[in-house]
């Protein structure tokens, strides 16, 4: 099915990707951005494919895990989390990344499919605890591009790294092109 999905995407909608992963990367956060409709998902599924990036993993809420849907959650490479405590949240998958030699994590910045003032941070905290570096992937609706920055690790000084952030995804039009990353985002 994700092949399927892939081929739609790519050879039917002619979406193209620009850039392109670090396989030499053991571990890392992967953002993808903008979200704002649940087709990025999918979106993420069929780039995952596309790139064989099937290594890659991503956060589901618990009580999303009940058979069925956890066999299908878990083939795709979901993982639970408890997310009513963020600092919690962040904890558990800090050490998700520290138990294994290789792993690589898919998350939305925003943290839903909504429109955002501000960015969630468990993204930015998750990388600085882990000491993993950030892969940036903008997907664009309206030019059917997806783009794939080079990774970074973030610094000292979080207000500037998280400005690169909204810089580098403020570009990019998603679904919804009005839940968007934009200039007035804070970070």
């Amino acid at each position: 099915m994700q092949q399927l999905l892939t081929w739609w995407i790519f050879n039917v909608r002619g979406w193209k990707i620009e850039g392109k992963f670090n396989f030499e990367l053991p571990k890392s956060i992967i953002l993808f951005a903008p979200h704002t409709h649940s087709v990025d998902f999918f979106m993420a599924l069929a780039i995952r494919k596309k790139m064989h990036l099937e290594f890659v993993h991503f956060l589901g809420k618990s009580e999303l895990f009940w058979p069925p849907l956890s066999w299908l959650l878990n083939y795709l490479g979901a993982y639970p989390v408890k997310r009513h405590n963020q600092n919690k949240m962040v904890d558990q998958v800090v050490a998700l990344f520290n138990k294994k030699l290789s792993f690589h994590l898919g998350l939305s910045p925003e943290g839903t499919r909504k429109k955002v003032a501000k960015l969630r941070s468990g993204y930015y905290y998750i990388a600085k605890n882990a000491q993993v570096p950030i892969v940036m992937v903008g997907i664009d609706f309206l030019s059917r591009k997806v783009v794939f920055a080079e990774p970074f690790f973030v610094s000292e000084d979080e207000t500037n790294d998280k400005e690169k952030i909204v810089r580098y995804f403020k570009d990019f039009r998603g679904y919804i092109p009005d839940f968007g990353i934009t200039e007035g985002t804070k970070s």
